[in-house]
């Protein structure tokens, strides 16, 4: 794991009360403030994990609203848009699995012809 839930999301500070935003959460809040003109893809790429995926599924249901652990609900911006580039899908329950759509590419089609040079 790259990054842990707290990471992601946010932490309360039980001793102060105080909530630090995550790594997503902040992102997500910065979405929202964007002009209307201006588009942003959220990109998580790595492997999927279990316990902060499943935090994603208010996101990418109907509801489209990111609820943290502070309480604090914050909706999708009509601007943003999410792509989870992941090796495998192992760790997500059929509920995060179906909010999704899916593509799949075969390790045998991708070579190095088809990634451009820069």
């Amino acid at each position: 794991k790259a990054i842990t839930a707290p990471q992601m999301f946010g932490r309360l500070d039980v001793s102060t009360n105080d909530w630090t935003d995550g790594i997503f959460s902040t992102l997500w809040r910065k979405t929202l403030k964007m002009k209307k003109s201006e588009y942003v893809w959220l990109i998580l790429d790595g492997p999927v994990d279990a316990i902060w995926i499943e935090n994603l599924n208010s996101v990418l249901d109907d509801n489209k609203t990111l609820t943290l652990a502070n309480g604090d609900r914050i909706p999708m911006s009509p601007n943003a848009k999410i792509i989870f580039e992941v090796h495998n899908i192992d760790n997500a329950s059929p509920a995060t699995v179906s909010r999704n759509g899916m593509v799949f590419m075969s390790a045998s089609v991708l070579n190095s012809a088809l990634i451009p040079l820069l």
